[in-house]
This record gives C-alpha cells, structure tokens and sequence, in this order.
C-alpha cells in the first residue's frame, strides 16, 4: 500500500514545486496555451508520462487551459506517486 506523505514532506513541497498549490489532500497547478491545439496535445503527453508512471491525474479542458489535481486515493491523500508525477509534468512542461 502506498503511504500518504509526512508532515514534513508536505511542507517541503511549497519550495520543490512551486508552481503547484497544495490544497488539503491534492496538488493542482494550472497551464494556460496559445491554443486548444496546444492544450490537447500538452495532455495527450501528459497522458503518455501518466500511463509510464502508473499514476493517473485528474483534470479538466477548457479550450487553451488545463487543469490538474494529484492525489493517490489508495493512501488517502498525497504520496511520493504525486510529487513524482508532478515533478515529470513540470519537467515536460518546460
């Protein structure tokens, strides 16, 4: 079973991912593209890096801004499997 973060490592998160808004159990972070083109494509990469990460986002559309909200339901609230996936779609957001 997959373990909720500690204390301590939520707290370290404003600083590790800064671009996320840590709200109760869930990360979310907001992008903004040029586009619904963009948008779309950004999440069919997003969606690839998901699968490979066995750890599944959720999130919305609406034409040139995507929205995504992490947490690991088996663990209650956020785990490791949250700030991994978070850090690979910052990496991959650029």
């Amino acid at each position: 079973m997959v373990e909720k973060l500690d204390p301590e490592s939520r707290q370290a998160l404003a600083t590790e991912l800064p671009d996320w808004t840590l709200e109760g159990e869930h990360l979310k972070r907001s992008f903004r593209f040029a586009s619904f083109s963009e948008a779309f494509a950004f999440m069919t990469r997003v969606a690839l890096l998901a699968e490979k990460h066995d750890h599944h986002p959720e999130w919305s559309n609406v034409w040139n801004r995507v929205e995504i909200v992490l947490t690991t339901h088996d663990a209650g609230g956020l785990s490791e499997r949250d700030v991994a996936l978070a850090r690979a779609i910052d990496a991959l957001a650029g």
